[in-house]
């Protein structure tokens, strides 16, 4: 059977669809689902409790932490992650995932689908190896081995990108990670507040795992091109606010017959 373990913080209505999706498609291929809530001051526990789903709080949120606790709390020995507004689609998403794990006993996790670079390194057999950022795993839609994890736990002195170290120190460690066409949907809406917590996280993740410095120079470079853009969208956006106007005003003295 398989674990599935969920992060939240202040999803209900994203928590609640996710929910009924697993319990309503997929319910005789999960053995159990797990909610791992930082701290929600929504309704995501009583939520959690309609569907018969277990949750669990987390006081002090990272990302690598936040992996291994959801992981302790499992007793299957795949376990298959999501955030709370993520999704799987395709009817056979967990039968794809246990058919993989069965038939290679050196699989340490499996990279779902759920948008054109996923689609693509699969389509194009890039292995995780080659390009372990877009073919190794995303923790909101993969799945991993539990013991393969108790081996090997997530750290969690990475600011971000705790997947991908990961999926990078199980591959030197001899093990597999793969693609499964198991498909899924991210949807999410950042607020501005979101966005730039993510971008700090990513800028310390990158700089860690992919060595990806910064310098004044470009630093000075994205600022002003951002600038330059901003001000471009801007009269774009004035420029066919007027055309939209002026086509409505010329539609109310020339509409055509209605059918």
């Amino acid at each position: 059977m398989i674990s599935v373990v969920i992060r939240n913080k202040n999803q209900e209505e994203a928590l609640s669809f996710l929910l009924k999706n697993l319990t309503e498609r997929y319910l005789d291929d999960i053995g159990e689902i797990i909610v791992i809530d930082n701290l929600s001051s929504d309704n995501s526990e009583a939520i959690t409790k309609k569907y018969k789903a277990k949750f669990v709080t987390i006081k002090e949120f990272s990302y690598g932490g936040s992996a291994n606790f959801a992981a302790q709390q499992t007793q299957f020995p795949i376990v298959v992650i999501f955030s709370a507004h993520s999704y799987p689609v395709s009817h056979d998403f967990f039968k794809l995932i246990k058919q993989k794990f069965d038939e290679n006993s050196n699989l340490a996790g499996l990279r779902c689908l759920h948008n054109p670079n996923d689609y693509r390194n699969y389509i194009n057999k890039i292995q995780a190896s080659e390009d372990p950022n877009k073919s190794g795993l995303i923790f909101s839609g993969s799945a991993f081995s539990r013991t393969v994890w108790e081996k090997h736990p997530f750290r969690e002195d990475v600011a971000t990108f705790e997947d991908k170290e990961w999926t990078k120190r199980v591959l030197n460690a001899g093990y597999d990670i793969d693609f499964v066409p198991a498909i899924f949907c991210y949807q999410i809406n950042r607020t501005k507040e979101q966005t730039y917590f993510r971008f700090k996280n990513d800028l310390v993740g990158n700089y860690q795992l992919w060595h990806e410095d910064v310098k004044f120079s470009s630093a000075l470079k994205g600022f002003v091109m951002s600038i330059i853009r901003l001000i471009k969208n801007f009269f774009i956006d004035i420029w066919y606010i007027i055309k939209r106007f002026v086509h409505q005003i010329k539609f109310i003295f020339n509409k055509p017959e209605k059918f």
